[in-house]
C-alpha cells in the first residue's frame, strides 16, 4: 500500500484536530511528497513534546506514518531542538497543536 504524501497527512491531521476543537497549525512546510513530519504539542501549562518519524524498523504493516516522542521539556527547549533538526532537514514539516490533556492525536511508537 501507498503511503500518503507528507502534504496529503498534514492536512488530514489540521482538519481532524479542527473537528476535535483543538487548536493546530502548520508552522512550516516542507517537501510535498516526503518531508518528515515533526509534530510539538503545547500543553499551555509551560510543557510541551516534539515528536517526530518513527524509525522506518517500527513502521507498520500498511505504511502508516507512526512517531516516536523525541523531546519532552519547556517549549524554548523543544525551539531549539526544531532548529536543529531544520538545519539537518531543511525538507521537515513542522505542525503546532494545543492540547491541554497532552495527547498529540498521534500514532506513537513505544519508546
Amino acid at each position: 500500500m501507498a503511503r500518503l504524501t507528507s502534504d496529503f497527512w498534514v492536512s488530514a491531521y489540521l482538519r481532524q484536530a479542527a473537528h476535535d476543537g483543538l487548536v493546530a497549525v502548520l508552522r512550516r512546510r516542507g517537501a510535498s511528497e516526503a518531508g518528515a513530519i515533526f509534530v510539538k504539542l503545547d500543553r499551555l501549562d509551560g510543557t510541551a513534546a516534539l515528536y517526530g518519524p518513527a524509525p522506518q524498523s517500527l513502521a507498520d504493516d500498511e505504511g502508516n506514518r507512526r512517531f516516536q516522542l523525541i523531546l519532552d521539556a519547556d517549549p524554548g527547549s523543544i525551539e531549539e531542538r526544531v532548529a536543529r533538526e531544520r538545519r539537518f532537514d531543511s525538507d521537515l514539516w513542522l505542525v503546532e497543536i494545543e492540547n491541554r490533556q497532552g495527547d498529540p492525536r498521534l500514532d506513537l511508537v513505544e519508546a
